[in-house]
């Protein structure tokens, strides 16, 4: 079949605009969608910016105040989730029809990074007693450990639904705290009180933490950001030592030893 050199060019021109919009993946949305966060909007951010939004009672920025205990600590097997004699920690939980299939499955990915690593198993409730009601809430929030009954973790559909947040969150509901309050962390971080709202600054008290032996992690997913509860913009809260140029804050997941520590405190 012979073409007019005008048809052949329409053709190549045709061929180069396929190239340049790649076939979306099966589903309808691809992993991509957490690069939509600006870079420099780093997850504490982010979690404090969908916060404004609630009426609950917060510590930390996305830590519901206790109810039952009378201090934010969870070291005991009262506040853990029960490990079943298959070896895993089967953990209950809902999930709001608030939703939509996509968003659901955006939390189920988050959900199954635990799976993969850990002892961990989220598993649909029945009629279990103690259970995780996950819900579209005013912002990004959990409790401390397992606290009897239905607790909530909110993960409100318009600034909470990424990644390393919904992992942030579940990690708050299996007992682990904000990396920067460790009891150790004046040896790795200094904190730049004068930068800090006063109002806010209890927000970096140091806890007596439970540290499992391991090392202090600038890579946690739980480790706030730089210019958590500045003041102004561009003042760091939180300044990395001896190397004030570690990154911190970050958002794409769990790091080696959030891994490693969930293992430990659970027994996997």
């Amino acid at each position: 079949l012979k073409m007019t050199p005008s048809a052949s060019l329409l053709l190549l021109l045709l061929l180069g605009l396929c190239q340049a919009h790649p076939l979306q993946e099966e589903g309808g949305q691809g992993e991509e969608e957490e690069e939509e966060v600006p870079d420099t909007m780093d997850m504490t951010s982010r979690i404090l910016t969908s916060n404004n939004a609630t009426d609950e009672m917060l510590l930390e920025g996305d830590l519901l105040a206790p109810k039952t205990r009378n201090a934010m600590t969870c070291w005991s097997q009262s506040c853990l989730w029960r490990k079943a004699s298959n070896g895993y920690v089967m953990i209950p939980f809902t999930m709001s029809g608030a939703f939509t299939s996509w968003e659901r499955q955006k939390i189920d990915r988050g959900m199954k990074a635990f799976h993969s690593s850990t002892c961990i198993r989220f598993v649909p409730r029945q009629n279990e007693y103690d259970y995780i009601s996950v819900e579209n809430r005013g912002g990004c929030f959990s409790a401390l450990g397992r606290t009897g009954g239905r607790q909530v973790l909110s993960l409100n559909k318009q600034g909470c639904l990424y990644h390393g947040i919904i992992q942030h969150e579940i990690n708050h509901a299996l007992g682990f705290q904000h990396e920067q309050t460790r009891s150790d962390r004046d040896y790795y971080v200094r904190i730049n009180w004068q930068n800090i709202d006063p109002n806010m600054a209890y927000n970096f008290y140091k806890k007596n933490t439970n540290n499992l032996n391991t090392p202090y992690d600038y890579s946690s997913i739980m480790h706030y950001g730089r210019t958590a509860f500045s003041i102004q913009h561009g003042r760091d809260s939180i300044t990395p030592i001896p190397n004030a140029n570690v990154q911190i804050g970050q958002r794409q997941g769990m790091s080696y030893w959030d891994i490693m520590r969930i293992n430990l405190l659970y027994g996997c």
